[in-house]
């Protein structure tokens, strides 16, 4: 049986960045192959490393992107969870452990963003369309600013199932903000220029770079 390939871990912007946007791409609930930066899961988050490269430019702004070792999430494996957590050691060891940190994730990618949300580095987690079964827990999200984002018509993953996550949050004490997006469905093709504002602002906000 082959080895497990490890994440892939891809950096634009300064070496020495003053902050940091890691991007975590979306999967499968059950997969074990391999990620590829060309499946649609990752391709999907390559326009908001654009963005946020352009306009985190002159403000210090790095920007990260991790492709799993698997698609899937597998159950209690959690798949991409250590895969994020890897890529937060390999961020502070790169750019200092001062640097903070937003996540950007997209369906399993923001589930995996609030799940590692904890680590001492991260201020910010922009969830796009998140998969958040009930049951998620939210304590790790305290002291962090937290932006759910979610199309209307998401038949993938359900809206309302990120409107219960967020009340879950804030009645636990985190400033959780949650945005419909009308019209909008899983993949964040049909208003792609709402998405991309809303996580850019977002994110330049969280860390002290907002215009």
């Amino acid at each position: 049986m082959p080895d497990t390939p490890l994440p892939r871990l891809s950096a634009r912007g300064p070496a020495r960045p003053r902050a940091v946007a890691l991007l975590l791409h979306g999967g499968r609930e059950h997969g074990r192959e391999p990620t590829h930066p060309r499946q649609p899961a990752p391709l999907r988050m390559v326009p908001f490393g654009w963005e946020l490269e352009r306009a985190g430019r002159r403000r210090g702004l790095a920007v990260w992107t991790l492709g799993y070792r698997m698609r899937g999430w597998n159950g209690d494996d959690a798949s991409p969870v250590p895969d994020a957590r890897w890529a937060l050691d390999r961020v502070r060891a790169a750019c200092g452990p001062g640097t903070p940190v937003v996540l950007v994730g997209h369906s399993m990618g923001g589930r995996t963003a609030l799940r590692v949300a904890g680590d001492p580095a991260v201020v910010g987690v922009a969830a796009l369309a998140p998969w958040v079964p009930r049951g998620e827990p939210v304590e790790q999200l305290a002291g962090r600013r937290v932006l759910v984002l979610h199309g209307e018509e998401d038949g993938t993953t359900p809206p309302a199932a990120s409107r219960a996550f967020v009340r879950r949050a804030r009645a636990a004490g985190v400033g959780a903000v949650y945005v419909p997006v009308p019209g909008e469905g899983h993949a964040m093709l049909r208003r792609p220029g709402v998405w991309h504002r809303a996580v850019t602002g977002f994110v330049l906000g969280c860390v002290g770079g907002a215009s």
